[in-house]
């Protein structure tokens, strides 16, 4: 179904007048009639006065109000008449009726009013009519952040790890929005958690050998940490291809939370640490082969002493700990000779 924005509707103020002046002339007509009656006359003029009383209050359902970046879907008698867009005071046909399925869903997102705030709105004396609930019938147009809660998924080497997305997104298509779904929001969540699960499934959460992220057949380096931006970024497109039929637009995907599942967090703490362990003492013997070989080769340069092979191999040997060790090392002097 293809949106229809209604254009040339906005005689808002023209009509509340001229309803206003029905409105009087209906009162006068009925004070007119009351007296007429007291005389013993013809209560024509008491009966018509009622009958424009009625007839300018259904008139008066054809009143809207819009506020920027708001919209109204109008159907009349189960048909689609169009939108309203435009911020301005609009007069439509009085039996038409604002559609909006999703205005009493309440999720984790901006733009959603909670129960608290409605109370509030009661216990301050204000009442909750006709106006409030033509209000909630508006479908707002503004940019909107989805916060949608944390998920448990394996990662491509089956590793639970606990992920959460924040998603931007707006509606540019309100008749998609309204009868395309029964319920835009709560068709967008659940695009947002299965295309969030379609996506992580391909990366794992460090880097590891042989996978492949591309899906060209050649190993990479993706990972969900280390390429959050890519993530994040095919997250989107895969959310923009399930939520296009809704008429909405996903401007921005991003990863809020990442981390592994509690269940494995303190193993794959201790994977990290030694890990780094491992990287930290293989920088360490390689400094330490290079100062080595470096004292050696200063030694025979100046021919400051003379070493055999196996002198040469305890000096290796000693030096080694020495640079290699945890603590600081203590020196034993040899006060004797040589051999």
């Amino acid at each position: 179904m293809k949106e229809k924005v209604l254009t040339g509707k906005k005689h808002g103020m023209a009509a509340l007048l001229g309803i206003m002046l029905l409105f009087i002339l209906a009162f006068a007509a009925v004070i007119f009639g009351a007296v007429m009656i007291e005389n013993e006359e013809n209560p024509t003029f008491l009966i018509a006065g009622f009958v424009l009383i009625v007839l300018a209050s259904i008139l008066c359902g054809g009143l809207k109000v819009l506020k920027p970046q708001e919209a109204l879907v109008l159907t009349l008698f189960g048909n689609y008449v169009g939108t309203l867009k435009d911020a301005g005071f609009y007069y439509v046909n009085p039996f038409c009726s604002s559609v909006n399925p999703a205005a009493k869903t309440k999720l984790s997102q901006s733009g959603d009013v909670s129960d608290s705030a409605a109370m509030l709105a009661i216990a301050a004396g204000k009442t909750a009519g006709a106006g409030a609930e033509a209000a909630s019938r508006k479908i707002s147009l503004k940019v909107m952040t989805l916060n949608n809660s944390r998920q448990k998924i394996n990662d491509c080497l089956g590793n639970p790890i606990e992920i959460g997305i924040a998603v931007t997104w707006r509606v540019v298509d309100t008749a998609k929005a309204v009868f395309e779904v029964d319920n835009y929001k709560e068709f967008l969540s659940l695009q947002c958690d299965s295309a969030l699960r379609d996506i992580v499934r391909i990366y794992p959460y460090d880097v590891a050998p042989n996978v492949d992220t591309t899906g060209d057949g050649v190993a990479d380096e993706g990972s969900l940490r280390g390429s959050s931006e890519i993530v994040a970024a095919r997250i989107r497109d895969e959310i923009q291809k399930r939520v296009e039929e809704a008429g909405m637009e996903v401007i921005e995907a991003r990863i809020t939370y990442l981390a592994y599942a509690t269940e494995i967090a303190a193993v794959m703490l201790q994977r990290q640490q030694a890990s780094a362990i491992i990287d930290a003492r293989k920088m360490i013997v390689d400094g330490a082969v290079g100062m080595v070989e470096m004292a050696l080769e200063r030694l025979n340069e100046n021919h400051t002493v003379e070493l055999d092979e196996e002198r040469k191999a305890a000096m290796v040997s000693n030096l080694l700990v020495v640079l290699c060790g945890n603590r600081d090392a203590q020196p034993v002097v040899n006060s004797g000779s040589l051999y």
